[in-house]
């Protein structure tokens, strides 16, 4: 037997060779293949280009936050199935299928944590959990995160990346967009400063609530924004369409997005902001 053994290489039908999706990445804005490992160390942005990466809602939490400094909240929430709602799947097999997939209850991580030293009540959402969807936990989750801002006096940090109100749970999702509204209308009140930090994708119930109601809101590059889809909206007031609708860089030049900030810079401009948005507010020791 031969003390080697030739392996054959992976050829798509086309016949270029595969790459192994473990090692590389194909950057979907300039196309090149990247490390990544590299990718990671640059988190998740295509260092060729500037690419975001879409990342899960735990690498959101490491780098926005101070090492070790995150508590969760409401961990052990989990959706039922109220309406016993079917489509291709049962709606509870779907929920078993992504608790096993990305290890989380829920499409949203919440708790308290520190951001270059300033305590602040965060929720991050995670499209990985059924398209990052706004079910009845995940809006009663952002809610709970609004309402401890409020009783300890600490700014709100929303993470938020989603394809929208969850349909498998019918006005029981729908009512989260007044949930949520309500509690923040309670922190303008209170002049707690609240961030409103939005990915790719951001769009429906969630662009129309919370995501939207920011004091300052800010977008990754690129990021799509929008309640309906531009097929939708191209059909309902029949015209075309600009170039780059509901990008990032579109909704800043309209105003609808207070800054794009590279993911590399987030965590500092989050901080800076806090530092100097509302001179009414002062962190806790």
């Amino acid at each position: 037997m031969a003390w080697f053994q030739k392996k054959h290489k992976k050829i798509s039908r086309d016949g270029r060779r595969e790459l192994p999706s473990d090692v590389f990445s194909k950057c979907g804005g300039c196309g090149e293949i990247v490390y990544r490992e590299r990718l990671a160390r640059n988190l998740g942005v295509c260092p060729d280009c500037g690419t975001h990466f879409r990342i899960d809602a735990p690498r959101y939490l490491e780098i926005l936050t101070d090492p070790g400094s995150f508590e969760e909240r409401d961990a052990e929430m989990a959706s039922a199935d109220p309406l016993g709602f079917v489509d291709l799947k049962v709606y509870g097999d779907r929920l078993d299928e992504a608790r096993e997939r990305t290890g989380r209850s829920e499409a949203v991580i919440s708790g308290e944590a520190r951001i270059e030293g300033i305590p602040v009540a965060i929720a991050v959402m995670d499209f990985a959990f059924i398209g990052g969807s706004m079910g009845s936990v995940v809006g009663e989750k952002i809610a709970r995160a609004g309402r401890m801002a409020l009783e300890r006096e600490l700014p709100l940090v929303v993470v938020s990346a989603s394809g929208g109100a969850r349909m498998m749970e019918g006005i029981f999702s729908l009512m989260q967009m007044a949930k949520t509204s309500a509690v923040l209308a309670r922190m303008h009140e209170r002049r707690l400063p609240y961030i409103s930090v939005l990915t790719d994708p951001t769009t429906g119930g969630v662009t129309a609530s919370y995501a939207m109601l920011g004091d300052i809101n800010l977008a990754e590059p690129g990021a799509l924004i929008g309640f309906a889809g531009p097929r939708v909206i191209g059909e309902t007031i029949p015209q075309e369409l600009p170039p780059g609708f509901q990008s990032a860089e579109f909704l800043e030049e309209h105003g609808m997005v207070d800054r794009v900030v590279d993911r590399r810079e987030l965590k500092a401009s989050i901080a800076q902001l806090l530092r100097h948005m509302h001179a009414g507010w002062r962190p806790q020791a």
